[in-house]
C-alpha cells in the first residue's frame, strides 16, 4: 500500500483538488477529454466498491448529486458517464487497487471556455476511449475555478 499513487499524492498532485468530504476527495482530472471530467477518490485504501461501508456509500451518493448539479449549472452538462475501472492496477505483478470513480460529463451543446467552443462529438453514444484530453492550460484552470467556486462537499 505504501506505493499506491492515490495514497501518496504530492502537493502538485493535489493542485486540482476541488473539494474534500469526510471520506472522499474530488479532483478535476488531468485529462479533460470531456470538459469537467472529475475523479472521486476514496480517502482510505480500498480495493473495490463492494468493500465500501454504509457511511462511505451514503457520502458517495451525496457527492454524485452535488457534482452532477454543479456540472449542469456551471458547464451545462446534459448527462453523465460514471465509471469505476480498476484495470490499470491489474497490470502490476501484485495488484493493489485503490477505489476511484470517474465522471465524464456529456454535452448536447458546445461548452464555451475562454472564447473556445468544446463540442461533445459522441454525445448520446459511449464515451470515446483514447480521445485527446489536451486543452490549453488556461482553459483547464478556468474550468477548475468555475467548479471549485460552486462545488461544496
Amino acid at each position: 500500500m505504501t506505493e499506491c499513487d492515490w495514497c501518496n499524492l504530492s502537493e502538485e498532485d493535489k493542485k486540482y483538488l476541488l473539494c474534500e468530504s469526510g471520506y472522499w476527495s474530488v479532483f478535476l482530472a488531468d485529462e479533460q477529454d470531456y470538459i469537467g471530467r472529475c475523479i472521486l477518490v476514496l480517502k482510505r485504501h480500498c480495493g473495490s466498491m463492494a468493500e465500501l461501508n454504509a457511511d462511505e456509500w451514503n457520502e458517495l451518493r451525496e457527492l454524485v448529486c452535488k457534482l452532477e448539479s454543479c456540472l449542469k449549472a456551471v458547464l451545462g452538462a446534459a448527462l453523465f458517464n460514471w465509471s469505476c475501472l480498476m484495470n490499470s492496477f491489474y497490470k502490476a505483478a501484485a495488484p493493489d487497487p485503490h477505489l476511484h470513480i470517474h465522471v465524464r460529463p456529456r454535452y448536447d451543446k458546445p461548452v464555451m471556455i475562454n472564447g473556445r467552443a468544446y463540442t461533445d462529438g459522441e454525445f448520446g453514444h459511449h464515451y470515446a476511449l483514447h480521445k485527446s484530453g489536451a486543452i490549453p492550460a488556461e482553459d483547464r484552470e478556468e474550468v477548475f475555478i468555475r467548479l471549485k467556486e460552486r462545488l461544496k462537499c
